[in-house]
């Protein structure tokens, strides 16, 4: 039996609209200073499905451990001499889980090496991934990546563009439509198999697949088509078509010649053989000094890409970092759970009260209760790192996952929630501040398999906080 008490009666009311199971919500909602009157609490202390709310937990854990200067690093070693501006050896990359590393990032990285005199490989360029050591059985309960769902890329440590492929097409006043692709993907054949005319309108699509090359086993290609005259102007398609270790490697080639730089071997990805430190033993027993070291941007601008757009592969690696001594040892999910454990009991939360798999919200284990998600956010209010993780927040009607939604009335501008969306789930999790000057902190839940009717009472919720709180 589902206990209303702790409900308002114009919010129950509300909350019945939306035609599923009252079991099915959970809700509560908190002042986050003064009396921390609870205004609202629906089966505040059952465990549901947290969509992508679950990346709150993993941003405030983040911010609490890392700190808001850290950074993430990818570094470049020399194996061997450099003479003239010609390496005599492999140019070594190790990555150091920046989740955010962009093309643009690469291609500056790789004019700075220039810069500093390394201008030609006569080895190859090694790939290394020796930050992360993940199994199989890890991604047990997320859905396995596909190219045309990019958002289910798995963590990588030496990952650029998140795996994603983008494909602009530009209509041209005479012939075909022109094509590019960002980032550049060496030895990827690019087939256009556009229609400039017709009356099939403005439409496109990418198909790709592999073929025989003198290279490698397999080269892969790319055909674009459809039907895009000069009137539809450019559209960028995405999407996932290699693996991780194929994308990276055809990518970091087509990037560094780009850049100018010159390379008599190939681009190669392998771990380098076992070692115990990221730091790989020179000839003479010692661990390398990088030749270079790329900065990521600071972790509070990382965490308002992963709220605002919802980045679960950024989300994961985010998880990842806060193994202890990261990345100079190689991090594992399962330090990562108990290091999220460890923090969420420092929290004041127990066991049970929320549990993170990969802590992006893919997997179904992530599961918590609204009571202890309430804390949370009442925690981090009064934190030294408080408005790095508001700012990070979509505000509703205005920017990020809630853009579109709550576009008119009390909570416009004045609702800051991570937004969470899974088939059966969809929630809402972070502040809310009120007509009569008050904060709230707020998590509804709702599991149901026909949860996307609960959308409209989430936001009606929202506004009903914002109105009345």
């Amino acid at each position: 039996m589902v206990d209303w008490s702790g409900v308002p009666t114009a919010l129950r009311n509300l909350l019945a609209g939306a035609g599923l199971p009252a079991a099915s919500m959970g809700v509560q909602v908190q002042e986050v200073e003064g009396r921390s009157r609870v205004l609202a609490a629906l089966n505040p202390e059952q465990p549901y499905q947290l969509a992508s709310t679950a990346k709150v937990v993993t941003a405030l854990a983040a911010l609490d451990m890392l700190g808001a200067q850290y950074r993430w690093r990818t570094y470049a070693f020399t194996n061997g001499p450099l003479h003239n501006g010609r390496l005599l050896g492999d140019l070594l990359i190790v990555g150091g889980g920046n989740a955010r590393l962009r093309s643009a990032d690469l291609r500056e990285w790789f004019q700075r090496l220039q810069a500093q005199g390394l201008h030609e490989v006569l080895g190859d360029i090694v790939l290394d991934r020796f930050a992360f050591r993940l199994r199989e059985d890890d991604h047990a309960n997320t859905p396995p990546p596909a190219a045309d769902r990019p958002h289910h890329l798995r963590p990588d440590a030496l990952t650029l563009d998140e795996g994603v492929l983008q494909v602009t097409v530009q209509g041209a006043p005479r012939g075909k439509p022109q094509l590019s692709l960002s980032p550049p993907l060496a030895g990827v054949r690019l087939v256009n198999e556009l229609s400039a005319g017709g009356s099939g309108g403005c439409a496109v699509w990418a198909q790709t697949a592999s073929a025989p090359d003198k290279s490698g086993p397999r080269a892969p290609t790319l055909a674009v088509r459809g039907n895009w005259s000069a009137g539809c102007g450019a559209r960028e398609i995405t999407l996932s078509p290699l693996s991780h270790e194929e994308f990276t490697v055809r990518a970091i080639e087509g990037l560094w010649r780009e850049a100018g730089g010159r390379l008599r071997g190939r681009v190669l990805d392998k771990r380098l053989p076992d070692r115990e430190s990221l730091l790989p033993i020179g000839p003479d027993g010692e661990p390398q000094l990088p030749f270079s070291v790329h900065l990521s941007e600071p972790l509070p601008q990382v965490i308002r890409e992963i709220n605002k757009t919802s980045d679960n592969m950024a989300a994961r690696n985010l998880m990842l970092s806060l193994v202890r001594g990261f990345p100079a040892r190689a991090a594992t999910m399962v330090e990562a759970r108990q290091r999220v454990d460890g923090w969420l009991r420092r929290q004041g939360l127990q066991q049970g009260d929320i549990s993170l798999e990969n802590g992006s919200g893919l997997s179904r284990g992530e599961r918590g209760k609204p009571r202890a998600m309430v804390q949370l956010l009442r925690n981090a209010w009064a934190s030294r790192q408080a408005q790095a993780f508001i700012d990070s927040l979509p505000i509703a009607g205005i920017d990020g996952t809630l853009a579109h939604r709550m576009t008119r009335g009390h909570a416009t501008g004045a609702a800051f929630l991570k937004t969470g969306t899974l088939l059966d789930t969809r929630a809402l999790a972070g502040y809310v501040r009120s007509a009569s000057g008050k904060t709230y902190a707020v998590a509804a839940l709702v599991n149901h398999p026909e949860a996307q009717r609960a959308t409209p009472t989430l936001d009606a919720l929202i506004e009903w906080v914002a109105r009345n709180g």
